[in-house]
């Protein structure tokens, strides 16, 4: 049985996360992908403030579809987040506490989820339609010109993902291939 969430992140539920867990997030996440992950650290370097108050927020790795008629987005799948690794462990300081993508994350990223209380997880890749009908608003709220990259807000429902690292160190990446190696 999935764990339900509700956001933004409180220190409870994510502290409770274990590496495995199949979670069910309500509520919103910001998108940000590359081009926006630079953009922000190279902002902030000059001293301008982040577009969004980081504090306790989910960012989910997607650059959507266009919506077709009727919809609010397109499809929406994860994309691979060892791209954001560069700019992520600025980010959990400024306070993000959750992120979605694919993949695997880089040793540092990891020590600054332990270090910063964060937890990453996973959305299934290949079932971006799917997925989408967890969405049930978007509005982009930064970095327009940047197009399906720009920062958008997204109020989610029951969006499925479950945890790849958690907290405390755990990585259902190691964890598996361990299970097989012995």
């Amino acid at each position: 049985m999935p764990k339900k969430i509700n956001l933004p992140l409180q220190e409870t539920d994510l502290m409770a996360l274990k590496a495995g867990d199949r979670v069910l997030l309500s509520g919103v996440v910001y998108t940000a992908r590359d081009a926006a992950h630079k953009r922000m650290i190279e902002q902030k370097k000059e001293g301008i403030p982040f577009p969004i108050d980081l504090t306790n927020q989910v960012i989910y790795y997607v650059g959507p579809t266009p919506a077709k008629p009727g919809m609010v987005i397109g499809s929406a799948g994860p994309t691979t987040s060892g791209r954001m690794d560069l700019y992520t462990p600025r980010l959990l300081e400024a306070g993000l506490k959750g992120m979605i993508g694919k993949g695997y994350r880089s040793e540092e990223v990891k020590q600054a989820m332990i270090k910063h209380k964060a937890v990453y997880f996973g959305a299934v890749g290949g079932a971006a339609a799917l997925i989408a009908r967890s969405i049930k608003s978007s509005e982009v709220i930064a970095y327009e010109d940047l197009g399906t990259e720009a920062i958008r807000k997204l109020t989610i429902e029951n969006f499925p993902v479950f945890v790849i690292n958690d907290a405390h160190g755990g990585d259902v990446y190691q964890e598996g291939v361990a299970q097989y190696k012995s």
